[in-house]
């Protein structure tokens, strides 16, 4: 069964940056420094287990009173294809609802971006590279 959470104990997080690292550091590439950054400190986190088994992580950042940007979305490649993105998203939606903010934005990489149209988003910029990956900036209001 999978259960999407807020991160709360130290193991949490500590399995959170696991699954962070083994997608975007070991599958993507993208050098350690630019995955874990300063915004990490104030984030709120999220993470989805398998029974005990975390598959899947990502981190919600307050921009502003009524705008939340949504970051760090991953889920193991093992797991990908049963819909747990479409969880984790869901998930971080309501929170962002239950603490009033009206809009979400997000950097999704290129070839994301039909996934998360079937969620609501809508791109709001050329493409543009991060971490040598092309992305768009994406939002939705809420």
């Amino acid at each position: 069964m999978y259960n999407v959470k807020i991160v709360e104990t130290k193991h949490e997080y500590d399995d959170a940056f696991a699954i962070r690292k083994k997608v975007f550091v070991e599958e993507q590439g993208v050098p350690l420094h630019l995955e874990c950054d300063a915004e990490d400190a104030t984030a709120t986190h999220f993470i989805m287990y398998n029974h005990d088994e975390p598959v899947g992580a990502a981190r919600l950042r307050s921009i502003d009173n009524t705008t939340a940007k949504i970051e760090r979305v991953c889920i193991l490649q093992s797991q990908r294809g049963k819909k747990l993105g479409a969880l984790i998203m869901n998930e971080m939606e309501k929170h962002a609802i239950s603490i009033n903010k009206k809009t979400l934005k997000l950097h999704a990489q290129s070839y994301a971006i039909p996934f998360y149209e079937k969620l609501g988003y809508t791109v709001t910029s050329p493409e543009f590279m991060d971490a040598g990956i092309p992305h768009r900036a994406m939002e939705k209001l809420i």
